[in-house]
């Protein structure tokens, strides 16, 4: 019988990506299973000052709900020349309900006229995860370095993947296929360092 582990999110192509990494490792059986399997939780407010902070809150509150073992993450953009934002407000940076292209409308307006070598900026991912029966924590980061550009280009991706230039590939994030952003992004990263800690802690 494997023991489950709670993917703090109802997000089913986020529950996917970590089933994907996380299940069936060596010596480790893990059910990974997301919060649709517990409609009535209430919501945890992401009030942290930090990636790390919210990730963490997040985890520790339902991992005491449900008494599983649980998993939650907290990401968005940190531009370097705004002293790290849009960050933990990157979901809401032109207000509550801010469309993808209000958030990158204001970030644009904000870096107008700032050449390209000071438009360096981060995608950032915080994984925690909490074991309710022993108490234990682990949390790891993961980032992507890109650039943002004057103007959104791309179809693929959502929130700043348009104006989040990639040197190495010369596409921004919204420009390249969907497997190849899953290989190198924040979350990614993120997902294979956590998939280090898990084998190490858990496996027999």
């Amino acid at each position: 019988m494997g023991r489950k582990l709670l993917v703090a999110s109802a997000n089913q192509g986020k529950i996917r990506e970590i089933k994907n990494y996380l299940e069936n490792l060596n010596n480790i059986n893990l059910e990974i299973i997301g919060l649709d399997e517990f409609p009535g939780l209430p919501e945890v407010e992401e009030d942290g000052d930090s990636f790390r902070a919210n990730a963490l809150k997040k985890a520790r509150a339902r991992a005491e709900q449900t008494g599983l073992l649980t998993l939650a993450d907290d990401s968005g953009l940190s531009v370097d020349y705004l002293g790290g934002e849009p960050g933990i407000y990157s979901a809401r940076y032109a207000g509550e309900g801010a469309t993808d292209e209000e958030n990158n409308q204001k970030l644009l307006e904000k870096l107008k006229d700032v050449p390209e070598e000071k438009r360096k900026a981060s995608f950032i991912c915080v994984m925690a995860l909490v074991d309710p029966d022993s108490g234990e924590e682990i949390v790891v980061e993961g980032r992507c370095d890109g650039i943002i550009q004057l103007s959104p280009k791309g179809e693929n991706g959502f929130g700043y993947d348009p104006i989040f230039y990639l040197p190495e590939f010369r596409k921004t994030m919204a420009e390249i296929p969907l497997e190849l952003k899953n290989q190198i992004s924040h979350r990614a990263a993120a997902l294979q360092k956590m998939k280090n800690e898990v084998i190490r802690r858990y496996s027999r």
